[in-house]
């Protein structure tokens, strides 16, 4: 009974070797679901249908080629079981090498310091679980040999169930991530993985789970059931070697001709429609791609200038001037003074090295800087961007208040990218951000300057600071961290897996602020915000939403309502009139468009706020997330030595550009033209209308504009290959 693993109920006989009727059916049970995937996704917004009769081909034909080329690959793990059924492996010595084997894996897994540890999360409970049942079940049929058949039936049907239960799991996945993000599996999904229980946790505030999960249970078990009950299975080798050799190198070539293909459609089979080439990728294996490029290669992937001419290059597009310097009455640091734009009186600006000598003769006035950092704020939410619901009401009112940049963009579509883009005022690297790079200490930023100008420097988070390297980045760049884990008891009110509410986040901020104005230092702090995040859900009381209240537009009500209260709690505060108040989305809601970078998902509002310091006005130039301090640090009069790209937006000099990123797409938008440089050394670019109000569209152009294309590769050339700039 050992030899083979039979079904008595196959009225035939026949005898089938596993490997050979599973992978078939499951190609086929992939391919079925794949397709269903794409009917799925072209109806769950933002999914745009406007494709060429090409692009329908693509989506559906070469789809259907890469999800059976992507099934081919996940056969891997049975074909290594199909291989490890043969009873050679309770004879000795193998026997003895194999309890050895896993003897050392559980060992090891138990260690204080290992591998599983250092991923973090519940990674170490699965490896202790995984290494005991793989040798406790070895052992057990090792020495109970009249087990061995049962455990190989109930093996199979586990494999065969588990399959099933994840293909139809991706499928839902699928769904929710392209509804969150409109694109399948990326870099975002790859990232999250390191973070299990804030992910998880927020799937599960999110979603009926359970119901859904206990769903797909039952749906693959009885599929499962259904393929197996009928069938008598073989053991792999006891039926013969030649057999299972012949299985084993038809499976190695279709295993490597469908990675190789994969590989060659992700990189060079892409469309001008950037929901068409999501709808034609296989997710799992984009998900793969993105896991094996967290770092790119600039040199590798992207096509480059010579590194003089990049150096020269962005020197000369860095160029920059201290402020609009002069009397007081000419200047937006004077209540008195006028917000227009003036030639400066007296500036000295030079360029030693790549450093910008930015002196201002008027002398700095240290105003305390809080910079409000709000959690996916997208300019169109707000009335003054063309929104209509009302979602907005106290920043609509703030902003006939304050100085407002009415173009200015996001550096890219994550937390960290704006976080760094705001502290660092760099365009955006490709692959990872800096924010999660080793050797991120001791960096040129925001802090370094305003520190040298005897400010303290504060990033205050209702969150885990270690979420995205957080907490190592900041403080290692001189910034105190005042996060959920030493917020006072009292002053935490609501929270969900995120962490507390804002105005749980802004009553600590208030207190803190208090303690710093008595000491006599001016202060700097950056909020980050959370509310505006899914699962959407906030204090209840707060505002009034005819729509469903776990949305995100509900939750964009309460963001504008907490900033509203913090305002005003802070106007009555004794250090208000001292105080700056910038406020500005880390990114947008969504970057999701029909190319890869869709310059409106990218739009945010930038709001620059003190009452009796700098008056009222709407600044129409194009400019980037990356210049906004260097901009509130010439309101200031601040003379320092700047390693930044950032440039001050008032200067009658600025170069009117913005830059604008996803994972591995760089952009670089200037004169209406939108510049996109991608890996394997492809350079797109977007003609840039505004077909209404705060709408603009983007057509492929048929020439290149070579000065654009030097400009784009002069700025990322050189901040993705020169190290980031020390203090």
């Amino acid at each position: 009974m050992d030899k083979n693993c039979l079904r008595n109920d196959d009225k035939t006989g026949k005898v089938h070797d596993w490997f050979r009727y599973f992978a078939p059916v499951f190609i086929i049970f992939s391919a079925a679901l794949g397709l269903l995937t794409r009917l799925l996704l072209l109806f769950i917004p933002p999914t745009v249908i406007g494709f060429t009769a090409t692009e329908w081909l693509k989506i559906f034909l070469l789809g259907l080629v890469n999800d059976i080329a992507f099934s081919v690959l996940a056969l891997a793990p049975a074909m290594l079981l199909h291989a490890t059924l043969n009873d050679a492996k309770y004879k000795k010595p193998l026997s003895t090498i194999i309890e050895a084997v896993l003897l050392a894996f559980a060992v090891y897994s138990f260690l204080p310091s290992n591998i599983f540890v250092e991923y973090g999360s519940v990674v170490p409970t699965i490896a202790r679980v995984l290494s005991l049942l793989l040798l406790g079940g070895f052992c057990l049929r090792l020495f109970i040999p009249n087990i061995r058949e049962g455990w190989c039936k109930a093996g199979l049907l586990f494999t065969m169930g588990l399959y099933v239960f994840l293909m139809i799991v991706n499928v839902a996945s699928e769904c929710v991530f392209w509804n969150e993000f409109g694109v399948r599996y990326n870099f975002i999904a790859v990232d999250y993985l390191v973070y299990t229980n804030e992910v998880i946790g927020n799937i599960m505030e999110s979603y009926p789970i359970v119901p859904m999960f206990l769903g797909v249970l039952l749906v693959a078990v009885l599929l499962s059931w259904v393929m197996f009950r009928r069938r008598n299975f073989s053991v792999a080798g006891n039926g013969g070697a030649v057999p299972f050799l012949a299985t084993f190198v038809i499976y190695s070539i279709l295993f490597a001709g469908s990675f190789f293909w994969l590989r060659f459609s992700y990189r060079n089979l892409q469309s001008d429609n950037n929901y068409a080439t999501e709808l034609q990728c296989n997710g799992c294996w984009n998900f793969l791609e993105a896991y094996s490029s967290s770092t790119l290669e600039y040199d590798r992937f992207y096509q480059m200038l010579p590194d003089d001419e990049a150096a020269g290059l962005k020197l000369a597009l860095c160029h920059q001037v201290a402020s609009m310097v002069g009397e007081p009455s000419r200047t937006t640091g004077s209540a008195t003074g006028s917000t227009s734009v003036t030639e400066p009186a007296e500036v000295t600006s030079a360029n030693i090295n790549g450093v910008q000598m930015i002196r201002d003769t008027v002398p700095a006035i240290k105003k305390n800087i809080v910079l409000i950092a709000v959690e996916s704020l997208s300019a169109d939410f707000l009335a003054a961007y063309g929104n209509k619901d009302g979602l907005t009401p106290n920043l609509d009112t703030l902003i006939e208040k304050s100085l407002v940049f009415d173009n200015l963009y996001a550096a890219g579509n994550r937390s960290v990218r704006g976080l760094e883009a705001l502290t660092l005022c760099l365009p955006p690297s490709a692959g990872e951000s800096v924010i999660k790079r080793p050797d991120n200490a001791s960096l040129f930023s925001t802090g370094t300057v305003l520190r040298a100008n005897g400010y303290t420097t504060t990033f205050i988070y209702g969150g885990d600071s270690y979420f995205d390297n957080m907490q190592t980045y900041f403080s290692g760049n001189g910034f105190e961290i005042i996060d959920k884990s030493n917020y006072p008891k009292e002053d935490i009110t609501f929270s969900n897996i995120w962490g507390t509410c804002d105005e749980d986040s802004y009553r600590v901020a208030l207190k803190e602020f208090d303690r710093k104005a008595d000491s006599g230092t001016p202060f700097h702090a950056i909020i980050f915000t959370i509310s505006n995040h899914r699962p959407y859900t906030f204090p209840e009381g707060k505002i009034t939403y005819d729509g469903e209240m776990k949305s995100r537009s509900a939750a964009v009500k309460y963001t504008d309502f907490a900033i509203g209260q913090f305002l005003a709690e802070a106007s009555r505060k004794p250090w208000f009139g001292n105080t700056v108040f910038v406020i500005v989305a880390d990114h947008c809601a969504s970057s999701a468009g029909k190319t890869s970078i869709p310059v409106d998902k990218y739009h945010i509002p930038a709001i620059v706020y003190s009452p009796g310091f700098i008056r009222p006005q709407r600044v129409e130039k194009l400019c980037s997330q990356i210049d906004l301090m260097p901009t509130v640090f010439s309101l200031l009069h601040f003379s320092y030595d700047s390693k930044f790209y950032g440039q001050n937006i008032l200067d009658s000099e600025y170069n009117q550009r913005a830059f604008m990123a996803t994972y591995q797409d760089l952009g670089y938008f200037s004169d209406n033209v939108l510049t996109v440089l991608s890996p394997v050394r492809r350079v797109q670019q977007f003609d840039v209308t505004e077909a209404e109000p705060w709408s603009h569209t983007e057509t492929a152009r048929e020439t290149s504009d070579e000065a654009l294309v030097k400009e784009a590769q002069a700025f990322y050339q050189t901040v993705n290959l020169l190290p980031v700039a020390k203090e």
